[in-house]
This record gives C-alpha cells, structure tokens and sequence, in this order.
C-alpha cells in the first residue's frame, strides 16, 4: 500500500458531549444506570435515534456482520446518503458510521456534507447532540483546502457491537431504555483515503455512537461519543 503523502481528513472522533446532553440522558434515560461507571460516561452525552420493529425493545447482542450553526440548504445532495430506513440499533449505527467515514470534496461541498448529516439525526431535540456529529467535519478554510486536492473517502465496516457494559447495565435494569429508547453501538471498520496525482491511504476507524430506537419508527442518529467504547 502507497504510503500516505500529507492530506487532511475528517477528525476520527468527535468533541465531547455537552453539559445539557449529559444531564438529560442521565435524568431521563439512564438514571438507574448510574452505578455503572463507564456506560454512564458513555451514555451521558449522546443520543443517537434507532426504532425497534415492535414495542419491545431489542434484545442487546453483537451484530455479525462552541456548537455549529444548523447546516444551510444546499444547490444539491452532494455525496452523502440519505439515512437508511432501518429499525435495528447495531445495522443503524454501522450505516451511520460509514456515511460519517465517507466524503468527496469534489462534489461536495462543507454545507452540503454537514446537511447531509443533518438528516441523519433524531429530531427529538431533548437527546440529539448535533455538536458531535458536526464537529466530525473540518472547519471550512480546511475543506477548502481538502477540496484543492480532490480528497475523497469511502468506508468499509467490518462490524457492529454493544459494548460490554451497556449490555451489563441493560441485562441489570431490561426497563431503564423504555424512557428514550437509547443505545449505544461501537463500530469497527476502514477508511480509504485518495487524492490528486494517485495519493492514498487507508486507516483502521472505530467509533461509539448513541442510536436511538423507539417502536415504530425507523431509527436516526443522536450523537458520537468521545471516546471509542468496547
């Protein structure tokens, strides 16, 4: 594999979550939870947005396989896929990792990606962090400067998981997710990275989202953790 000239990419991993956001996951959602420590670090600041396919909620277990503005409308879509209707919180978060892992500054721009995401996210406003998600994307002198060179990435997933200790604390408390039917997934894969003149790269990813899954509705996006969970 070509040896990776200097390039910018998307941060891997987001800021971390807000103030407000820890404090409503952990008063709303979570709150018998607390006794754990780490599924609470985890849980205090996202919020990603999953629908389960019936009023039961799913069963945990591994699957196989300062804040920014709201993003401007847009000339086109650009790159980004719209969100997939998909009421499983592990297949939700790995689409939702890839589409994050993946840009094109040629046909994209900074705008464009960042309404993209947009429509990624639960619009329950009282769980969703858009700080996380949007500060995934570089600040727009940087794009500029990624579009300069036709930078572009794809992503492959290689799985998805419930870290060990939201199973743990969901297998404690089963009716604890009922509130605002949050999961927390982490996801593993590759990013490969091209630019002009053949350049390119490829990087391992992973990333600890927040999915949302309440019955009957597909799922959507509330937040990226600061810090990859396993």
């Amino acid at each position: 594999m070509r040896k990776r000239s200097p390039s910018f990419s998307l941060p891997s991993y987001g800021v971390g979550w807000s103030a407000n956001r820890r404090i409503a996951i952990v008063t709303c959602v979570v709150a018998v939870l607390l006794a754990i420590a780490g599924i609470v670090a985890l849980l205090t600041g996202s919020g990603n947005s999953h629908q389960a396919p019936d009023t039961t909620a799913p069963a945990p277990g591994d699957s196989p396989s300062s804040t920014e503005a709201a993003p401007k409308p847009s000339s086109g879509p650009g790159s980004v896929p719209n969100p997939p209707q998909i009421a499983e919180p592990v297949a939700y978060a790995r689409a939702a990792a890839q589409m994050l892992w993946s840009y094109d500054t040629r046909d994209t721009s900074r705008d464009q990606q960042l309404a993209g995401m947009r429509a990624w996210m639960t619009t329950e406003t009282k769980y969703a962090d858009w700080t996380s998600v949007s500060g995934q994307v570089p600040d727009p002198v940087l794009w500029s400067r990624m579009a300069d060179q036709d930078q572009r990435a794809t992503a492959g997933v290689t799985e998805g998981h419930y870290p060990s200790a939201f199973k743990q604390a969901l297998a404690e408390d089963p009716s604890a997710i009922t509130e605002a039917y949050i999961y927390v997934v982490t996801v593993n894969g590759k990013q490969q990275i091209a630019w002009k003149k053949g350049g390119g790269g490829a990087e391992e990813r992973a990333v600890t989202l927040a999915v949302q899954c309440r019955p009957s509705r597909d799922c959507a996006l509330a937040a990226i953790a600061p810090s990859v969970t396993q």
